[in-house]
């Protein structure tokens, strides 16, 4: 049985007090929500904070406020559960709801958190394992290693971006706001918060806070989310699809594409959204050029479940697909 590394617990009721107690206890402190990714990792000593400032009972941090009209502000510690169930939420980016209601299992869904989805730690098949089994590999280099298996010729790490709501908060233009200690405040798009690099995969540094997630007004676009992955619960995706357009009847005015789990950060695809624009989407051979551009970007590799060269294939099937679903107005989310 894998158990968990001795640490001390703080359990704040304030932002301020949260913020106060990282400050004092330094690199050592790790904010913790849900625990669904963070203590799973501590026992298999990935992560190994020795102080967790648990967020838990912060009220100012949890629910859901607006609506489709002036956008939606998500606390972060609203647990994925609520998300699915939430009306205003249903109502504006249904997406949203649906894509929450893929991930993990109802257990963990109750526990897990938006905001810790969102900043969910880089999986890859050599490093989310025991520690005695990375030990007899010699590590890897995300974890007390100098190697990564799966390029070892490569001087960084190639674990891969698995969150589902993080491919669809891109192409939705969702802003996250972050608090630090020293009272500064900053706000960042998620597009720009995800870098390129297995290890320093976030660009937001530990000590600051994520306080709010803001979702744009609906402004008549559309969204959907799909997922790979070989079980149909529980199991992080392999591939993730998330597109947003704005359509007049069939007609594309603008178009955003987000592809996750095929690299260390999602994949935008800049070459299809401008080919989408001013297209029609009844033309299948617009939807098919438009599913080639938007696969070119990714580049997956062999450290998740399924070979890469088949989920390089299903990358441009599953774009689409999404088209498909917004041409046809089903605002939803889809599994395989």
């Amino acid at each position: 049985m894998m158990r968990l590394p001795p640490f001390r617990h703080y359990r704040p009721r304030t932002v301020e007090e949260a913020l106060a107690i990282m400050d004092g206890e330094g690199p050592e402190a790790a904010f913790l929500a849900g625990g669904t990714d963070l203590l799973p990792n501590m026992k298999r000593r990935q992560q190994t904070p020795r102080v967790l400032v648990g967020l838990s009972g912060i009220a100012e941090l949890r629910g859901v406020r607006g609506d489709s009209r002036t956008g939606l502000r998500l606390g972060p510690m609203t647990t994925l559960a609520e998300l699915v169930r939430d009306p205003a939420v249903r109502a504006a980016w249904p997406a949203v709801a649906r894509t929450a209601e893929l991930i993990s299992t109802p257990p963990l869904r109750n526990m897990g958190t938006i905001g810790g989805n969102l900043l969910i730690d880089t999986r890859c098949n050599y490093y989310n394992q025991s520690y005695e089994w990375r030990r007899a590999i010699d590590f890897c280099m995300k974890k007390d290693g100098r190697v990564c298996w799966v390029a070892p010729s490569s001087p960084r790490c190639w674990a891969v971006q698995s969150s589902d709501e993080v491919p669809l908060m891109c192409v939705l233009g969702a802003t996250l706001r972050l608090l630090s200690p020293d009272g500064s405040e900053r706000t960042v798009e998620a597009a720009e918060l995800y870098a390129d690099d297995g290890i320093a995969h976030l660009r937001k540094r530990p000590e600051e806070l994520l306080v709010e997630i803001a979702l744009p007004p609906v402004e008549g676009r559309r969204a959907t989310y799909l997922k790979l992955r070989r079980r149909g619960s529980f199991d992080f995706p392999v591939l993730g699809v998330a597109a947003a357009l704005q359509l007049e009847g069939e007609l594309v005015m603008s178009a955003r594409i987000a592809i996750g789990g095929v690299g260390s950060a999602p994949r935008s695809s800049p070459e299809a959204e401008a080919f989408l624009r001013g297209r029609s989407l009844a033309d299948e051979e617009t939807i098919a050029r438009a599913a080639e551009l938007a696969a070119r970007p990714a580049r997956p590799l062999d450290n998740t479940d399924f070979h890469m060269s088949w989920r390089k294939k299903m990358t441009s099937v599953f774009v689409a697909r999404a088209l498909r679903e917004l041409r046809a107005g089903v605002a939803a989310t889809a599994l395989v």
